[in-house]
């Protein structure tokens, strides 16, 4: 990625320096071009991308009609996501040497990741009709024109594909969906007609027939090649899927779960094929909105057949878990990780039910066992640290998330800004402020739009009076990136109200209860509080009130409703 350009520092140090001597021996500007360009060429070899930015536009000042300086400045201006400038460049390469394949394929793809595909069929069509033999091009141009909306066309260019390639299953499938795209069905169907009869002991393609019909709701036809396709080859692991799908969707559900079953129980299958035959049944359970416990008796079949599969618990578990069978699902997880210690995803699974489940002990139990076997994976230690906090383990959390911060790869910032949100929070709680204050400075250094900590820095300074200005700066940034967050608008309220601005502070207060799905006795105070100083007495105390009766209890608040007026901190 280029950096942002060193003006000439880098520049003035080497490069102008042989300028002043090319200058003082005369040297043509051909002469001038050549090096920059060469030297432009080996800077950016040697990943010194600012000064060889600068080399290239040095060359284009020379001769701005050459392809190769545009070309490689193309690439740069797509580095600093410049894409106009990198069109720009690159047809203007194009343009100066029009009989130059790879500017022009660098145009056309580029033009295409943009969503100009008008100009890339343009340029497509150019390239095909140049380059005749080379056939991929009229793949590309398809796609182009399929994304352009000219379908006929695409079809065509299909065509062209095919009268050259051959056909394929690829080709015929892409010329399917064009033609269903166009409501030509019989055009559509003919393609995998075509396919189906080209390959007649190929067993796939009246499968594949046979599901499009049943998409299209002609169960007849689909049963027809349903049944075609068994008299190629019977013990078809997709013929079993496809007929519990016909038998669903004539409601015949016995049928449809003997149709599995009997998969299920064929010898002749692997025990891979037989997990990808009931995976693809609950997946059309799910789409067809279904009950999946249909399912459940046909894994416990499996697992009979295959109890060393470990694969099948996992997603047995994760189907208990679709039904709500919590405790099922982690009796299937548990059987993994006693069987097979070092599988994480088994580990990730329990650990998920647990913080789910708010199982405290748990998520202690199996963060530690994880660090053991896992000891360079930081989202344990994360864990582990969060779950001692709940439990006033503060410095048990401290110590997890200390623990952790060793393990985390440096390029990952943002965990690193997760880590030190953390240890800030825990400070505060412990009461030290300062260090509150120094942990959250440091988790902006790694992530400085991390809301959460933006949002708590912002809350604390605010309680503390301390920095207000620093307080709604931050706390500005949080409403931008989550408007809707009632947490975060009460906070920007809080501020505002600090500050003596009561018109704002009313303003994002009723906006945040009004965004409250939590129902936050807090943020009835904090209204009850803005009320009161707004002016509105009433209205101030049946606000305290309502905040005593969602739960809320402590002094200040009593004082406020029995003494009817605000209690500062």
């Amino acid at each position: 990625m280029v950096r942002q350009l060193l003006g000439g520092v880098f520049l003035g140090g080497v490069l102008l320096m042989n300028v002043a001597v090319m200058k003082a021996g005369g040297m043509r500007d051909g002469r001038k071009f050549d090096y920059f360009f060469y030297e432009g060429l080996n800077l950016k070899n040697a990943e010194k991308y600012d000064a060889a930015f600068e080399a290239f536009n040095h060359c284009l000042l020379i001769d701005s009609t050459s392809a190769p300086v545009l070309y490689e400045l193309s690439s740069f201006y797509m580095q600093m996501n410049r894409q106009d400038k990198a069109v720009e460049m690159l047809e203007r390469a194009a343009a100066n040497s029009p009989g130059n394949f790879t500017y022009k394929m660098a145009l056309a793809t580029l033009l295409r990741s943009r969503g100009m595909f008008g100009q890339a069929v343009e340029v497509y069509e150019e390239l095909v009709k140049a380059y005749p033999r080379k056939t991929e091009l009229n793949y590309y141009l398809a796609d182009a024109l399929t994304q352009q909306g000219e379908i006929g066309k695409a079809i065509e260019t299909y065509d062209t594909l095919e009268s050259v390639m051959g056909m394929n299953e690829a080709f015929s499938m892409q010329k399917y969906r064009l033609y269903i795209m166009l409501e030509q069905p019989g055009k559509a169907f003919g393609e995998v007609e075509k396919l189906a009869a080209k390959y007649p002991m190929d067993s796939r393609y009246p499968i594949m027939l046979g599901d499009l019909y049943l998409e299209r709701g002609d169960k007849d036809k689909a049963y027809e090649a349903y049944q075609k396709a068994h008299g190629i080859d019977p013990a078809n692991p997709y013929y079993f899927v496809s007929m519990a799908n016909y038998y669903e969707a004539i409601n015949n559900k016995a049928a449809a779960e003997t149709q599995i079953r009997d998969a299920l129980v064929n010898e002749k299958l692997d025990v891979e094929t037989k997990v990808s035959i009931l995976s693809r049944y609950i997946m059309r359970l799910q789409q067809t909105q279904q009950d999946t416990e249909n399912a459940n008796s046909l894994f416990e079949t499996l697992m009979e057949q295959h109890p060393e599969e470990t694969e099948l618990k996992l997603m047995y578990g994760s189907l208990l878990l679709l039904q709500g069978k919590t405790d099922e699902a982690k009796f299937q997880f548990q059987l993994v990780t006693e069987t097979e210690p070092g599988n994480e995803a088994a580990w990730g699974r329990l650990l998920e039910l647990s913080l789910q489940t708010q199982d405290i002990p748990g998520v202690i139990r199996i963060c530690n066992k994880c660090i053991e076997l896992f000891p360079g994976a930081p989202q344990y230690y994360f864990y582990l640290g969060v779950a001692h906090y709940q439990e006033r383990r503060y410095q048990e959390a401290l110590d997890a998330y200390g623990k952790g911060l060793t393990v985390i790869p440096p390029e990952n910032a943002p965990l690193k800004s997760d880590f030190y949100g953390q240890i800030g929070d825990i400070y505060y709680q412990t009461g030290q402020l300062d260090k509150t204050f120094e942990a959250y400075d440091e988790a902006l250094k790694y992530n400085e739009n991390n809301v959460v900590v933006l949002n708590n820095y912002a809350y604390f300074l605010s309680l503390s009076n301390k920095d207000l200005e620093k307080a709604e700066r931050m706390s500005a940034i949080t409403i931008r990136q989550e408007p809707d967050n009632s947490t975060y608008l009460d906070t920007y309220a809080w501020i505002f109200f600090k500050q003596g601005n009561y018109t704002l502070a009313k303003f994002y207060i009723e906006s945040a209860l009004e965004k409250d799905k939590t129902k936050s006795p807090e943020l009835t105070d904090h209204y009850g509080d803005i009320l009161y100083m707004s002016g509105e007495k009433e209205k101030a105390v049946e606000q305290w009130k309502k905040a005593k009766e969602m739960g809320k209890e402590d002094d200040a608040l009593n004082r406020k409703i029995q003494e009817e007026k605000y209690i500062g901190e």
